[in-house]
């Protein structure tokens, strides 16, 4: 009597083994693999759009550490609660352009005292004197308002619309990874992927002159509940 081959069974459900079953092994640009993605089989929530980009970079090295915000031109599908450090004459325009709470040393006690419910706190350069002793709060979470990042500007209540529409903030960790939300799963084809491509280019034109070849080794794309799809990433031209 032969041997019986039992058939190797992929872990997870009956969905997420049929997308890992169809999930394509090669590359594509931007616009194919969004259409890639988009042929997953689907979850009953509309799932978040992620977008991870391994660059080439020494996080050792402060100049090759990558920082920044970007505002994507068909937005992330999502509202951010944003709170404005700033002036008196200052806190009511802040709040007409979307700030949750505006205000200064005022502001700067309460979240001291513990309040935290804000995704990301701007700020205008005068009041970062006021602000520094919340560094040992914000810090540790990521919302420290910083001039790299973006969040320190003298033009607040253009910063407090962007970052209330969901104007991301990127920066790599470790390993020299960086991840954001690029949309949803019910973005239309062409919006996510100009989401995406966006996203690329502005990371392409925060390479550090340090960096030597290739600057983006690999980029990736997925859902929330679904594998993810390889995206090609653009060849840097050696310049004479």
């Amino acid at each position: 009597m032969g041997k019986i081959t039992k058939k190797k069974v992929l872990p997870g459900g009956k969905r997420h083994r049929a997308n890992l079953e169809s999930r394509p092994s090669n590359s594509f640009d931007a616009a194919q693999a969004v259409s890639a993605l988009k042929k997953f089989k689907g979850t009953k929530f509309d799932q978040t759009v992620d977008c991870v980009i391994v660059l080439n970079v020494d996080p050792k090295q402060a100049d090759q550490n990558i920082r920044g915000s970007v505002a994507l031109p068909r937005g992330i599908g999502k509202s951010k609660r944003v709170v404005a450090f700033c002036g008196p004459e200052l806190e009511k325009q802040a709040m007409e352009a979307g700030a949750l709470k505006a205000g200064g040393e005022e502001l700067a006690r309460e979240v001291e005292k513990g309040w935290m419910d804000f995704d990301v706190a701007v700020a205008t350069p005068d009041m970062m004197r006021a602000i520094s002793k919340l560094g040992r709060v914000l810090g540790p979470k990521g919302l420290m308002p910083s001039p790299k990042a973006g969040t320190v500007t003298a033009d607040i209540v253009k910063a407090v619309k962007e970052y209330s529409a969901g104007k991301i903030e990127y920066r790599n960790d470790k390993g020299g990874n960086i991840q954001v939300p690029i949309g949803k799963m019910s973005f239309a084809e062409g919006d996510l992927s100009a989401n995406l491509q966006h996203f690329i280019t502005t990371i392409e034109h925060s390479r550090p002159s340090s960096v030597k070849g290739q600057y983006i080794k690999k980029i990736a794309i997925s859902g929330s509940m679904t594998p993810s799809v390889l995206v090609t990433p653009p060849v840097h031209v050696a310049k004479d």
